[in-house]
């Protein structure tokens, strides 16, 4: 059976290692100096993770596939998250650096109010690793560095302000570099976004809908194979839209498209379309098109 961590603080996780503490709350993670090997398999998360891998040593799966996880690559986790680890190497120093935080260090903070908001890339899942340049794992590594330097600083009532700022640096880092993926797999996120749309048109075209109901952001990008989280950033690169958005607007295209041209009643295309009550797919509809159905239906038909 898998043994199963779970990782509830930064002095777990380097007590493993046989790694320093400096700090209860965070720690800059270099396993190069590790004097432990660790055998568990499966990570269940209660603190932030942050990993920059500078070789491939070990096989990541979060969920049901496998991190898109070589050389230079980094990938992150926040609590509550579980991933599966298989090590391909039987050395006990691996060539690795992180940073390790508790939510606690966050309390009180802006970027505790909005880190899993705003850096949505904690919640990316599958085939979604962030793959560096040699520049930027060198950027990477030097807030890595400064970190560590405040870290050997000692506390004092200025520490946890700086290292909340660094912490924060480091992830609008992380959030440039993604943005610069999004561009550089622009043929890969143009294929998405045309699987995307098929996928939209099949859902309304059949019963799937009016079976189902309306459709999420999550079952589309399931689809897709991909995260909701990392779907719905790629979306919006490219288009300018979320994808609850795109959803939105295909909604309305589909139930104008049926209002004028078929006499199915009002309640029959709320259904139809996945609604459960046709009072709401009434408001929706005039809050989009500046009309109620009826009314719509009317202008269209003279």
């Amino acid at each position: 059976m898998d043994k199963i961590l779970n990782l509830n603080s930064v002095d777990q996780y380097n007590k493993l290692y046989g790694l320093e503490t400096l700090h209860p709350l965070v720690s800059v993670i270099d396993l190069n100096k590790a004097t432990r090997r660790v055998e568990y398999t499966r990570w269940n998360y209660g603190v932030y993770a942050l990993y920059l891998k500078l070789e491939k040593v070990c096989d990541i799966k979060y969920g049901r596939q496998s991190y898109d996880y070589q050389e230079g690559t980094i990938v992150c986790f926040a609590p509550g998250q579980t991933t599966e680890t298989t090590l391909t190497t039987d050395r006990v120093q691996i060539n690795a650096l992180g940073i390790l935080f508790h939510p606690d260090l966050l309390q009180g903070t802006a970027l505790g109010a909005n880190i899993r908001k705003r850096y949505t890339f904690f919640s990316y899942e599958v085939n979604e690793a962030l793959h560096l340049s040699q520049e930027e794992r060198n950027i990477v590594m030097d807030c890595l560095r400064i970190i560590h330097m405040e870290l050997e600083h000692g506390v004092d009532k200025h520490s946890k302000t700086l290292l909340v700022n660094y912490i924060e640096l480091l992830l609008n880092y992380c959030m440039r570099f993604y943005e610069r993926q999004f561009v550089t797999r622009s043929k890969v996120n143009r294929d998405v976004l045309t699987r995307f749309e098929q996928l939209l048109d099949d859902y309304f075209d059949g019963p799937q809908a009016e079976n189902d109901g309306l459709p999420t952001v999550k079952y589309f990008a399931d689809k897709v194979c991909l995260s909701p989280n990392y779907f719905g950033d790629m979306l919006k690169r490219e288009t300018g839209k979320t994808p609850q958005e795109y959803i939105q607007e295909k909604i309305i295209e589909v139930a104008k498209e049926r209002v004028a041209g078929t006499e199915d009643t009002v309640s029959q295309i709320a259904y139809s379309l996945g609604f459960q009550y046709p009072q709401h797919f009434c408001r929706q509809f005039k809050k989009r098109v500046g009309c109620t159905p009826n009314e719509y239906r009317a202008q269209n038909n003279r």
